[in-house]
């Protein structure tokens, strides 16, 4: 049976499960296995590694005398170090004072361990949920690879134009009169597209076989439909990647710019879009939704989006960029998704933006769904997203995350000594009830927002 032929019904509620569930456990088992192999090489024994909560399904001991074990609820998992009393790493006062007439086997503790190798310990999960992102990320840039400089034509794209005279291995020159800079120049290659004359057909001055023509072709970014993103107003209505729209409420267009122009435009009001897939015309009513969009300068605005990413008439040619450029690819991605992150709650918590952009657990398991309906890749690529964004959560300075544990540790050098048991039962309850209220909170996102 080919499993990659059940991608498509991932939208039902079982599949949707199924992506939610295969996503969380592949970040968690990296994060905490994180936490295990560098607490292991500091010299600290781990009792439990587990890949889920709740009952037991499956277990084993190794030579180690680690328990491995799967359990029941399988949204979460821990590591449980020699004198943690549980998951969450709290002092067992009663193993820790057995392990104190015995100096190697209280090294070998959590508690008992030198302050460095409890800090690393505890930073290694989140490090290597970055790691995982960054691999991924370089790994998907190698299989894809990146623009050839000059841009050249690929394969080009269905759509509803036939005076279309571009072949692949054409390289441009010109489109419209425009001359195109070096693909590694972002900003005056993007400049010069937004220079170029929305008109149809357009000239191309191409260089094919060593002599440079002009043919006609289509506008270059054209209303087509390159992807649609999960939980929009486009998911909603069922378009999909390949889609050109030809029409919005009975007016022509050829190019995504004029698409934008009607979205924004419709204050909300509900668009009629005329349709053309594979070679057939559909018509789809759907209501754009207002979208906070982050700004080049870190601030963000709300526009009418209906949740589709477009593209060029044509896939352009591409090169391997090379391991190490793809590494550096890979890590520039992390710290952008960090960034981005960071600025949205920023404006979240001064009221710039909406909470509602803050999503539970019913919107996460929704996009997991959505991005696993559109393929391996995309599915693969959020997965990578969402290991950087547990990464990052996890390192926040709340009690019984890891960030807050790595602020006790650095109270710790200063002061010279931990901060109390006392002191750290009330704090770890406090950061509990912070962790569950902000649970519940994007779990009330999910059911309520708009």
């Amino acid at each position: 049976m080919d499993i990659m032929a059940l991608i498509p019904q991932f939208g039902g509620l079982i599949w949707t499960l199924l992506a939610f569930v295969v996503a969380l456990s592949v970040i968690v088992a990296i994060h905490e296995y994180g936490h295990y192999i560098v607490g292991r090489w500091s010299g600290i024994h781990a009792d439990v590694f587990s890949l889920g909560f709740g009952p037991v399904i499956y277990s084993r001991f190794d030579k180690r005398g680690t328990k491995w074990q799967i359990a029941a609820l399988p949204f979460g998992g821990y590591v449980k170090f020699a004198g943690d009393a549980d998951a969450a790493s709290g002092k067992d006062v009663a193993a820790m004072e057995a392990a104190e007439a015995d100096p190697k086997r209280l090294r070998a503790t959590m508690h008992g361990a030198p302050l460095w190798a409890r800090a690393a310990t505890v930073a290694a999960g989140p490090v290597f949920n970055f790691a995982l992102s960054i691999l991924v990320f370089a790994a998907i840039g190698l299989s894809v690879g990146v623009p050839r400089d000059p841009m050249t034509v690929g394969e080009m794209h269905p759509l509803p134009f036939e005076q279309n005279e571009l072949v692949e291995g054409d390289e441009i020159v010109s489109i419209g009169g425009v001359t195109l800079p070096p693909v590694s120049d972002a900003t005056a290659y993007a400049d010069a597209f937004a220079s170029i004359p929305l008109d149809q057909p357009l000239p191309y001055e191409v260089n094919r076989g060593g002599a440079v023509v002009t043919v006609d072709g289509p506008y270059v970014m054209p209303s087509l439909v390159k992807q649609v993103m999960p939980q929009s107003a486009a998911y909603e209505a069922g378009l999909k990647s390949g889609d050109v729209i030809t029409a919005v409420d009975g007016a022509e267009i050829f190019a995504f710019r004029q698409l934008k122009t009607a979205v924004e435009a419709s204050e909300g009001t509900p668009l009629e879009l005329d349709i053309w897939r594979d070679g057939q015309m559909l018509d789809i009513t759907l209501r754009p939704k207002v979208t906070d969009e982050p700004q080049p300068d870190g601030s963000f605005k709300s526009q009418m989006r209906i949740g589709i990413v477009g593209g060029t008439a044509f896939d352009t040619a591409t090169t391997n960029p090379g391991v190490l450029t793809a590494l550096w690819g890979g890590v520039e991605n992390t710290g952008r998704i960090i960034s981005g992150s960071l600025s949205g709650l920023k404006h979240m918590i001064v009221g710039n933006i909406s909470t509602c952009n803050l999503s539970g657990p019913v919107g996460i398991a929704q996009t997991s769904g959505a991005m696993a309906s559109q393929g391996a890749q995309s599915f693969i690529y959020f997965i990578a997203v969402l290991s950087t964004a547990v990464g990052l959560l996890n390192l926040f300075p709340i009690p019984a995350l890891d960030g807050g544990h790595l602020v006790f540790y650095a109270y710790e050098a200063v002061t010279g000594k931990p901060p109390s048991d006392g002191a750290l039962r009330i704090l770890m309850t406090i950061g509990l009830t912070l962790v569950l209220g902000l649970m519940v909170f994007a779990l009330g996102n999910d059911l309520f927002c708009p």
